[in-house]
């Protein structure tokens, strides 16, 4: 399992919030500064440090960062990478310590599966939101991920309030079928613009004033944000939405939301469960991203997300059948039954049928 793109997320949230790469702003809208403290902090000279901290165990990927467009505009000594998780995560602690501190409301996520643990236990009351990126054969960079994911899964489950679940799968199809990209192969800079995209339409009624801004602490469900209308293959997948979440930024009254909210669920109402009223969330904010006049981002909790438990199950199997690269786990401290006892989490599609057998027998 692979984290987004950082330094392509910041982009987009720097030009939405009119953070040029020197971080001084030069928008047009009082509105892109009315909250910029939740993403950033002002430092001398009306420069814009974003409020975050990056890690990685690959010292290229914080190069890539620092060498980007946005490169110049975080904050040096919040950087950081090494060979061993375990000997980094100490003094990473203390720079994540530290910004947790000029944070009137704490609300933090980790970067993987080690410190999200460490941030769970030093902010036990704090709800945590991560973006996981699922791997995928279609755009794989490591023969490992199917073994990486897996794990990741069992903290995911202990650690994670909330799970923003991108599938790698999904994205490809996105790019490749509904966008129709004409330059194969697809490559992760278009899956990264996609996650991009979806992140700062999720985030964008915590960064910004809105005219039906989101209550915080509403529900905190797994939700599976990586297919478009949950299945790219073709319209919505014929799945259980427990829950859904909508976002639209650009100049929208909210009786237009409202509307379209609900000529969706008229056409979709097999898909949605009728034991949960009022169960569709809006938020409206009026900045679009930028070179758009209006956007918007769904978010659905769907059982439809057990087609990708599955596919990465199976390929864990096929791999731990045959023990094949176990030793590259096992010669760094691991044991053997650990991935016994952390595929139970990953084998979570099962629930998920079971909750859609339930749906169809309630409708029966």
């Amino acid at each position: 399992m692979r984290e987004p793109d950082r330094g392509k997320f910041w982009e987009v949230i720097c030009d939405e919030h009119g953070i040029d790469p020197t971080g001084k702003y030069s928008g047009d809208s009082d509105l892109q500064l009315e909250r910029i403290n939740v993403y950033y902090n002002e430092a001398s000279g009306g420069r814009y440090v974003p409020r975050a901290v990056l890690m990685d165990l690959e010292p290229g990927t914080m190069d890539s960062v620092r060498s980007g467009p946005f490169g110049q505009v975080f904050r040096p000594d919040n950087f950081g990478h090494y060979t061993e998780g375990a000997e980094l995560i100490d003094s990473v602690l203390d720079v994540v310590r530290k910004e947790a501190e000029n944070c009137d409301c704490l609300q933090g996520s980790g970067m993987g599966t080690l410190l999200i643990s460490k941030i769970r236990e030093e902010y036990p009351d704090r709800m945590m939101l991560t973006f996981s990126v699922f791997p995928s054969p279609k755009v794989s960079d490591t023969v490992v991920e199917p073994y990486n994911a897996t794990l990741s899964v069992h903290q995911l489950v202990e650690n994670a309030d909330e799970c923003m679940v991108l599938d790698n799968e999904a994205l490809y199809d996105i790019c490749f079928r509904t966008l129709k990209l004409a330059t194969p192969p697809v490559s992760l800079g278009d899956l990264n613009h996609l996650i991009s995209a979806t992140m700062s339409g999720i985030t964008c009624c915590l960064r910004f004033l809105g005219t039906v801004p989101l209550a915080h602490g509403a529900g905190a469900h797994p939700a599976d944000v990586g297919r478009q209308e949950h299945d790219v293959r073709g319209g919505p997948a014929p799945r259980a939405l427990p829950h859904r979440l909508g976002h639209v930024q650009g100049r929208m009254s909210t009786k237009e939301v409202d509307e379209q909210l609900i000529n969706v669920q008229n056409k979709n109402s097999s898909y949605f469960v009728e034991w949960i009223p009022n169960n569709v969330k809006s938020s409206v904010c009026d900045i679009p991203p930028k070179g758009l006049k209006m956007a918007a981002t769904f978010i659905g909790n769907s059982t439809s997300i057990q087609e990708m438990f599955h596919r990465v199950s199976e390929q864990f199997t096929a791999m731990f059948r045959r023990k094949a690269f176990l030793h590259w786990y096992t010669g760094e401290g691991m044991d053997e039954m650990e991935f016994t006892e952390q595929y139970q989490d990953a084998t979570a599609d099962q629930e998920y049928e079971e909750e859609e057998e339930e749906e169809e027998a309630h409708h029966a």
